[in-house]
């Protein structure tokens, strides 16, 4: 399995881009802004779409991407997300107002996309990966996700604060090789981390020290301007996993 990152700020500017990972070249984990970086026959490819949770910086190129490749797709999108966030989907982004219902264009029997729900904890297993839906704590429905691959896991912890089954599950995934996990704000911004369902340095730290040992960790969804203070702020010694380093566009994970 290659796990590539197309994205992983938490905002735009200066060449950044929105959560996005794209899993091989068939699958996307959030389609955030980072979507953009692919070629028009890349996003063609895409025949899967895990969505964390419907916040617009993970849903973004969502529209687009069916509006630019649906002609060209033999089969639908399969778009997999928990039930309350299709809701939101339904209610709020393809409904006629906003964009099109593409699971109804160009017709009902062959659309640009299906919903495909899932529950947290249940594996989808697809040639040989298996991508299951983590619990996430982020004031409104949302999951993170654990990929599986032939050799090793990634766990990635979609938006959330502080809850303890992300450890317990990481802690528990023997084949754990890298571990994504967000922090969106400095300690001086707490007040809007805590507010919004995100962690600071002051709540990750904590947290990480439960992490079993030998797992790389790497930040993601930091906030624009701010992603110096907060890397300076979790550079704290005496971590099991080590100083966490802050996640890349374009870097690759092969599991």
């Amino acid at each position: 399995m290659r796990f590539r990152v197309l994205g992983c700020s938490g905002g735009i500017g200066g060449g950044r881009q929105t959560t996005s990972f794209l899993v091989d070249d068939d699958i996307l984990i959030d389609a955030g802004s980072g979507v953009t970086r692919l070629e028009l026959d890349e996003m063609a490819r895409i025949d899967h779409l895990f969505i964390s949770h419907a916040h617009l910086d993970h849903i973004l190129a969502l529209p687009p991407l069916l509006d630019s490749v649906g002609v060209e797709r033999e089969t639908p999108l399969q778009v997999h997300a928990i039930p309350e966030v299709i809701a939101i989907l339904k209610a709020h982004l393809f409904n006629w107002q906003i964009w099109p219902d593409f699971t109804h264009v160009p017709t009902p029997e062959r659309p640009f996309m299906r919903y495909v729900p899932i529950e947290v904890g249940e594996a989808v297993r697809l040639g040989g990966r298996e991508i299951t839906a983590i619990p996430a704590n982020h004031g409104r429905p949302a999951v993170g996700y654990r990929l599986r691959g032939e050799r090793a896991s990634l766990i990635f912890s979609g938006d959330t604060a502080s809850h303890d089954a992300l450890y317990e599950i990481a802690n528990a995934t023997d084949d754990l090789a890298q571990f994504i996990v967000e922090a969106s704000f400095a300690d001086e911004l707490r007040h809007i981390a805590d507010v919004s369902g995100h962690y600071c340095p002051a709540t990750l730290l904590p947290d990480l020290m439960r992490l079993k040992a030998g797992v790389p960790v790497w930040i993601t969804h930091l906030k624009p301007g701010g992603e110096s203070a907060i890397m300076a702020e979790l550079a704290a010694p005496g971590l099991p996993c080590g100083i966490p380093l802050a996640l890349a566009q374009g870097q690759v994970f092969e599991l």
